[in-house]
């Protein structure tokens, strides 16, 4: 049995916080996904790029609201110097007019959600998880080789990230993805993630679950095993049996 678990020290500095969890399971590889159904979910994604113009109300990226709450946040913990939340990065290409663009259907949707929402998103490969997955505040030396690196580069102390038995597997918490647990084209089962650290946008982060879980069924023929919200009331959920 895995399990995710929002430890305490997470809920010490994020009281209000919410994530919306999905567990999915049989997801068509890419190259399975018919060609007909990855056209439809790039311009799902070319769509989610002009509704990510809603929120942004300023020129200047951190003076809008979904990224100004996120460098709040990520001054409460330890940080990678220059380390920033993953919407703030997807906004960011939006407003200097340089567009998300297509991957794959599967990284397509989850991108698509998280710019119409203006909310991180993330997935993992259930399969490669060792044990349950953690988000807490490490004691920092957790193994750790980023996304398209070559070294290792382990967590700093005090920093809050999500890890497994193995080492840390999304570090600072949504700010960067390891090798080890990534989606890649051929993942048939995954945690996908939407996080939310202002209570005022609950519905959001809910809606957004909701339409990511039907886009991964309609386009990815996946199957929802588990759709939950983790908060401090529901700390623990388990995501395989």
């Amino acid at each position: 049995m895995k399990k995710l678990v929002a430890e305490n020290s997470f809920w010490e500095l994020f009281p209000d916080a919410a994530i919306g969890i999905l567990a999915v399971r049989d997801m068509r590889p890419a190259a399975e996904v018919p060609p007909e159904d990855a056209a439809a979910v790039a311009r799902l994604l070319r769509d989610a790029n002009e509704q990510a113009n809603r929120h942004l109300t300023s020129n200047t990226i951190s003076e809008n609201e979904a990224v100004r709450v996120w460098r709040e946040t990520y001054r409460m913990f330890k940080t990678k110097k220059g380390a920033r939340c993953s919407i703030e990065n997807l906004l960011k290409r939006v407003l200097k007019g340089n567009p998300v663009g297509s991957i794959t259907p599967s990284v397509d949707v989850y991108n698509a959600i998280s710019l119409k929402y203006a909310l991180p998103v993330g997935g993992e490969d259930l399969d490669s998880l060792a044990g349950d997955l953690r988000l807490g505040v490490t004691e920092g030396g957790d193994a750790f080789l980023p996304l398209g690196e070559d070294a290792e580069d382990p967590t700093l102390p005090g920093e809050l990230c999500y890890r497994d038995d193995e080492g840390a597997v999304c570090r600072c918490w949504n700010w960067r993805d390891g090798q080890r647990t990534a989606l890649t084209d051929d993942s048939a089962n995954a945690i996908l993630v939407v996080e939310c650290v202002d209570p005022a946008r609950r519905a959001d982060l809910e809606a957004a679950l909701d339409e990511f879980a039907a886009l991964m069924e309609r386009y990815l023929g996946a199957s929802i095993e588990v759709r939950a919200v983790v908060d401090r009331a529901h700390p623990e959920l388990v995501i395989e049996p």
